[in-house]
C-alpha cells in the first residue's frame, strides 16, 4: 500500500494524451519533489520564501572541498525541511571537473518513510567557471 506517498504534478509539468496534465504518484512522486526541492532557490516562491534549499547560491562557487561542503548541508536541510515523505540515510558531493565546465555530483542515499527499501539518486549540479 503506497498510496500515502501521494500524487501530484509530473514534473516537468506536460499533458498526457487525453490533455490533461499528467500525474506522478508514489515513488515517482517523491523523486520528482526532491528535484523541485533542489531545483529551487530560497525566495523563488513568492508564497513560500524559505521553500527549497540555497544550492543555486554556489553556482559561481570554485570546485573545491568548500563548496562540496556547502552543498552536502544544504541538500540535507533542504530535504529534512520540505520532504517529510523521506528519512535522509547520506548525502555525498563529489567534485567532477571536466574541461568544458565544473560539476558536483550530488548522491542521496534516503528511505521512504513507511518503507524499508533503501531508494538512491544522483543530481547532477553544475557550477559556472569564469
Amino acid at each position: 500500500m503506497t498510496s500515502f506517498y501521494g500524487q501530484g504534478f509530473n514534473y516537468p509539468v506536460s499533458l498526457n494524451t487525453s490533455h490533461g496534465i499528467l500525474m506522478s504518484s508514489d515513488l515517482t512522486n517523491i523523486e520528482q519533489s526532491i528535484y523541485i526541492i533542489l531545483g529551487t532557490q530560497f525566495g523563488e516562491r513568492v508564497m513560500r520564501p524559505t521553500f527549497g534549499c540555497n544550492l543555486k547560491s554556489l553556482v559561481f562557487a570554485p570546485n573545491n572541498a568548500q563548496t562540496a561542503a556547502l552543498a552536502k548541508q544544504y541538500v540535507t536541510d533542504g530535504l529534512q525541511a520540505w520532504e517529510p515523505r523521506i528519512t535522509v540515510q547520506s548525502v555525498t558531493v563529489t567534485n567532477v571537473p571536466n574541461a568544458a565546465n565544473s560539476q558536483l555530483s550530488i548522491a542521496i542515499q534516503y528511505v521512504v518513510k513507511g518503507s524499508l527499501a533503501p531508494q538512491a539518486m544522483i543530481y547532477p549540479f553544475y557550477l559556472e567557471q569564469s
